[in-house]
């Protein structure tokens, strides 16, 4: 696409084509992709980057075919096994393509072979008359029973169907780079589909799945892409202009790089991580996002030496804990499969002990936030209470109160922070602000 930042090329306003329906050979190649999916021994995602890389013969129509195939019945696969428990990857890719992938049974029929005909006709015939919430909802029975014991079934199978949609394409404007007006215009130009997001002040919304980490906004760090949830957590921990803040949990550098633009790039900001992978992921965003002031560093542990260097020190902490991710389901379907009880209670003990780890770097005044992208209390409001029980030295202050001074007000939002993709089109996310008493 573009190059340039300030000129309009010929073809800004070429869009992805839609994704072609499938012939024997997409058919054939999306069984055996699928299958080793199903295997959950990877993320989907990773086993697709592979794939897609060990085969680079596969041109763009295919890719966009057997991506949308394989998340297709990620999505639905708990309603297709209560259809048929016993469906090969085959038979899940047909039932995606008629039930949900908008092809009908004649859009097919030079594909089918002929049990594969008698054998959708036969599940045409046994509609399931009482499915289940867990088949309706598209989750799996132990997150329906978590949820359950805070939520109404209504509001579980809605919050499960939005889950089961598409999650749209969410940008931060950058703006020690650009105004969100000027980035909106821009893109309106060029023919994107874009409009503000609804909470985040610094937000964009964009149609479709345009090719955007090719634009000129994007190359040039005016835009990153974060949903506009994630946008929300930087609002909570509110940092300032020359405070010491330390992104306790950075990954690949999303939050990081906001925090930095509240900071106007002045104060410092480190960036902790275990994982020296994805702090290297940060570096060509951070190039491209002009910021001075952060300092990425990999820490072997909560205890690592360099917190406890830190200890009493530090402004304004974010800690976006591991955890089991439930609440990015629209865009990482498979692990509502990956997941399970154990994994979530394994989970609730690392929560526990990064929070309090990341608590000692916090000085009197400071603030510490705690969030996660998943929707199971256990690893939100659970770890938050048993903190403070705890801790008698911080505090809750109202996620409502903060939020308001910059203009946002989310549907429902009270002490804590509870985003749902169903009331808030977002993904799922939860937070908590903790504030260290003053001595």
């Amino acid at each position: 696409m573009r190059n340039e930042y300030h000129r309009k090329s010929p073809d800004a306003r070429k869009q992805p084509p839609p994704v072609p329906g499938p012939n024997a050979a997409r058919l054939k190649e999306a069984a055996q992709l699928l299958s080793t999916v199903l295997t959950f021994a990877l993320p989907a995602d990773a086993v697709l980057s592979r794939w897609f890389r060990e085969q680079p013969e596969i041109g763009q129509h295919d890719r966009a075919f057997l991506a949308e195939a394989v998340f297709g019945v990620l999505r639905h696969k708990i309603q297709f096994d209560e259809w048929a428990p016993a469906a090969t990857p085959r038979q899940l890719l047909l039932l995606w393509l008629t039930r949900t992938g908008g092809f009908s049974r004649r859009d097919l029929s030079a594909l089918l072979f002929d049990d594969e005909e008698a054998w959708l006709d036969g599940l045409r015939r046994k509609a399931v008359t009482a499915p289940s919430l867990s088949a309706s909802a598209g989750l799996p029975q132990w997150i329906i029973d978590s949820l359950s014991a805070q939520h109404p079934a209504e509001f579980i199978l809605a919050l499960g169907r939005a889950l089961m949609q598409p999650a749209p394409l969410d940008l931060r404007v950058n703006t020690l780079r650009q105004s969100r007006d000027e980035a909106l215009q821009r893109l309106q130009q060029d023919g994107f589909s874009a409009e503000a997001t609804p909470l985040s002040p610094v937000g964009i919304r964009v149609g479709g799945k345009p090719g955007i980490n090719r634009h000129p906004l994007f190359t040039a760090g005016a835009v990153e892409v974060q949903d506009e949830g994630s946008q929300l957590l930087g609002f909570l921990l509110a940092p300032r202009r020359g405070e010491l803040v330390v992104d306790f949990c950075a990954g690949a550098g999303g939050k990081t790089l906001m925090l930095g633009a509240l900071m106007h790039s002045q104060g410092r900001l480190y960036a902790f991580d275990v994982s020296e992978k994805r702090l290297a992921r940060m570096k060509p965003r951070l190039k491209r996002s002009g910021l001075s002031n952060v300092h990425p560093q990999v820490i072997a542990h909560e205890n690592d030496s360099r917190i406890k260097r830190l200890a009493g020190k530090i402004d304004r902490v974010l800690v976006d804990a591991p955890c089991s991710g439930l609440g990015t389901l629209r865009r990482n379907p498979d692990l509502k499969f990956r997941q399970s009880l154990e994994s979530v209670e394994s989970l609730r003990v690392k929560q526990a002990a990064i929070l309090a780890s990341a608590a000692r770097l916090v000085k009197p005044g400071g603030r510490l936030v705690y969030a996660t992208c998943s929707l199971l209390d256990a690893e939100n409001g659970d770890i938050v209470s048993n903190f403070l029980q705890s801790h008698a030295d911080f505090a809750e202050i109202s996620a409502t109160d903060t939020l308001a001074r910059y203009g946002i007000a989310p549907s429902g939002c009270g002490q804590r922070l509870q985003l749902w993709p169903q009331i808030h089109h977002t993904d799922g996310f939860f937070a908590a602000i903790l504030e260290r008493r003053k001595v």
